[in-house]
């Protein structure tokens, strides 16, 4: 085959134009389809045609899955964690309208790690010199560039991590001082916005967490064999129910 030869789409059949082909490993994908699938998926050239159409088909689902979620909580302001509590599940998205997006829907469960990484980056200030040339300041003064990014480790079958940044643009800070003559030593603390966003990635580490541990507490909880008690109201020795509840009589047992 030749390498202009028209290509078919391994998965609705369609043409695929000139730029429009994404390779997998033993067929093509147009670039229509490739949309349907998960953001976080990025092993798209090692997937097959049947492991491509599979996720597919899990992404049909999860559109349900996404029209009976309520949000009860979100977190963050471009990309946002938007939690469902009441059914403990939770999503990542920068999208408004999240059924035309269709954000991958994960359990508490699924959530195996999360933390805040933040990049510091630096250049030099410098100033002209008597020939016009830039020469440094002595000492060096700079300015730095701050990024944060959250990281969510998850059990999912397309994909292990979330990452996303929380910032919209940089945090700059430099170290001119505050007259521009005598440089001073950068604490990213200083700045409302810095600590604004340490803030709230804290949070998000704190809710995910949390409700992970939440989670398997309860998973702990459910498998741990079940033990009979002596019911206050009838003297029935009963195994209360979900409600702590007499099996017998219904009256509460704790």
């Amino acid at each position: 085959m030749g390498l202009f030869d028209k290509k078919y789409c391994d998965i609705c059949g369609e043409k695929i134009g000139l730029l429009g082909n994404r390779k997998l490993e033993d067929g093509n994908l147009c670039k229509d389809c490739a949309k349907k699938l998960s953001p976080w998926f990025s092993d798209r050239r090692s997937s097959t045609v049947a492991e491509i159409k599979e996720q597919l088909e899990y992404r049909e689902r999860n559109k349900e899955a996404v029209a009976n979620f309520h949000i009860t909580r979100t977190l963050g302001s471009s990309t946002r964690i938007l939690l469902d509590e009441d059914a403990q599940k939770f999503m990542v998205t920068y999208a408004r309208n999240i059924q035309d997006a269709n954000p991958d829907v994960l359990d508490y469960s699924q959530v195996t790690g999360c933390r805040v990484d933040v990049d510091e980056s630096r250049s030099e200030i410098k100033r002209d010199g008597p020939d016009g040339k830039e020469v440094s300041y002595n000492p060096p003064r700079y300015e730095y560039s701050y990024d944060f990014e959250v990281i969510i480790s998850v059990n999912h079958p397309y994909f292990n991590e979330m990452k996303f940044r929380l910032n919209d643009s940089s945090i700059e800070i430099n170290n001119l001082g505050s007259t521009g003559l005598m440089p001073k030593a950068v604490d990213p603390r200083s700045s409302m916005e810095y600590l604004s966003y340490e803030k709230l990635g804290q949070e998000i580490v704190d809710a995910l967490t949390h409700v992970r541990e939440t989670v398997r507490e309860n998973i702990v909880a459910a498998k741990a064999p079940r033990q009979a008690v002596i019911c206050p109201c009838c003297g029935a020795n009963t195994f209360p129910d979900a409600s702590g509840c007499c099996e017998y009589c219904g009256s509460p047992v704790k």
